[in-house]
């Protein structure tokens, strides 16, 4: 009885809530919110299981969109990309930060990478361009962060992203 009593109720609110996502308005800058939000924190990455939402550069060429991993926690942010063996064109990693003046190394990490340091208006303020995989040598911001957006080595000159790009997240 209270197994299909449970079932009734699930039931009838599973009815109530597709009914009432139904009376929402089509096209409402919410509802593309609220949608776009849900399926940004559903996606995480095959191999580090961190979530992976877009971020666009804006280049004198024009924009380029990145999937890209999140690493928000301190240890997400310890481990970074170390032990990756792979890293797709169109894919990085974010890391937010609180205005510190950051300071990254490649330990453990044989992927050269471009390390993007961008200050708090999103403009980005240097980039350590094709960093040594394994170097315990230290590459820093040249200020004040908000975010460092890791890309594939080389990548950035590809593209034109220099010092003062607009980074979009």
């Amino acid at each position: 009885m209270g197994i299909e009593r449970r079932r009734l109720t699930i039931g009838v609110a599973t009815l109530l809530g597709a009914s009432l996502a139904a009376c929402s308005p089509q096209g409402s800058a919410d509802s593309a919110q609220a949608t776009a939000a849900t399926q940004s924190t559903q996606e995480t990455h095959p191999v580090s299981g961190l979530r992976v939402i877009p971020v666009t550069v804006q280049t004198a060429k024009g924009p380029h969109r990145f999937a890209t991993e999140v690493a928000a926690s301190s240890a997400e942010q310890a481990k970074g990309l170390m032990f990756r063996t792979e890293l797709g064109p169109d894919e990085g990693m974010i890391f937010p930060r609180e205005g510190e003046i950051a300071s990254f190394w490649m330990k453990n990490t044989p992927l050269p990478l471009d390390i993007i340091f961008i200050g708090k208006d999103r403009r980005i303020i240097n980039i350590a361009a094709q960093t040594t995989p394994y170097s315990t040598d230290p590459v820093s911001a040249m200020g004040p962060t908000s975010a460092v957006f890791e890309i594939p080595g080389g990548r950035a000159a590809e593209l034109g992203i220099e010092p003062g790009d607009t980074v979009e997240w």
